[in-house]
């Protein structure tokens, strides 16, 4: 936008707010800004554009601030009326770089909306916003196939963009009911990003029987291994760095028995270069850990049984 719109004071109920379910409500940053409304008054204008009619006014930036201002009981806002058509009011939106950054499902339903309401080509879209081709698929393929439920999650702040965008969104394109699931359980007991990325990675290589439990109860499997990692703890304090140290030959013991086998593989056995270099430096790791063996052990006049 080139010339400086007028700013208007418009009655609320004049505003259309068709994208409201394209950004994400967010309760504590809507009290937050109805604080500093109250305090200071509306000092950013939304943004609108009008519709066919010609009666209707179409929020394109702005619904927290509208949000503030219902919380508030005011019935007026002040906005600046953009004199374009619809899409490119949503284009210049995409492209702005001042005031508060779009997140990136928020950028995904507005594309979205370009793509299948408006009837823009996605290269369109790009070059019309600033963007590239690939930034734009990307963000489309946020929302693509997502469940209703997800993205009302998302809206209404119960679930946060990274657990929609690192977790439930591929949960939803590898398994629909699981992430159905998920979300149904996170309703009752919230898991903080950390916990739910650990979830996830168990998830992925745990046998289908036990992601049954785990969609149903994703509170109780963490538990369950928060105890586990602390009992780990408790027996480490307990047994020392003896202790340890014996865990750590036992496995050792347990990988050469695995490896030996592989030896059978011909005569001599024939390894690709990888693989042989690799072997290369385990023998001189174990040569190595056979002389420091040979100095505590040998030359020990108390050896410890």
């Amino acid at each position: 936008m080139d010339t400086v719109a007028p700013v208007l004071e418009v009655d609320l109920h004049r505003l259309d707010l068709r994208f409201l379910d394209a950004r994400l409500q967010e309760p504590r940053a809507v009290e937050v800004l109805a604080r500093s409304i109250e305090q200071s008054g509306q000092l950013l204008p939304c943004i609108v554009v009008r519709d066919e009619s010609g009666d209707r006014l179409i929020l394109i930036d702005g619904y927290r601030r509208i949000l503030a201002l219902r919380r508030l009981g005011r019935d007026t806002a002040c906005v600046e009326s953009w004199a374009c058509d619809l899409a490119q009011a949503l284009l210049t939106v995409l492209a702005r770089v001042h005031g508060r950054p779009l997140a990136a499902l928020e950028e995904a339903l507005l594309l979205r909306e370009l793509v299948h309401g408006q009837g823009l080509s996605e290269r369109e879209v790009a070059r019309r916003s600033g963007r590239d081709v690939s930034w734009v698929s990307r963000r489309l393929a946020l929302v693509c196939g997502l469940p209703d439920g997800l993205l009302d999650a998302v809206r209404k702040g119960t679930v946060s963009t990274w657990a929609a965008t690192r977790v439930l969104a591929p949960l939803a394109r590898a398994n629909t009911d699981h992430a159905t699931q998920l979300l149904s359980a996170l309703d009752s007991t919230l898991l903080s990003s950390r916990d739910l990325q650990t979830w996830f990675q168990h998830y992925r290589t745990a046998p289908r029987a036990a992601r049954e439990h785990m969609v149903s109860h994703p509170r109780l499997f963490i538990q369950s291994l928060h105890a586990r990692d602390e009992q780990r703890a408790d027996a480490g304090v307990r047994e020392g760095p003896e202790g340890q140290c014996l865990a750590d030959v036992r496995q050792l013991l347990a990988l050469i028995k695995r490896l030996r086998p592989c030896w059978s593989i011909g005569d001599p056995p024939v390894f690709p270069e990888p693989l042989q270099k690799a072997l290369r430096g385990l023998r001189i790791a174990l040569n190595t850990l056979q002389a420091d063996l040979a100095r505590s052990l040998d030359h020990d006049p108390q050896p410890d049984p």
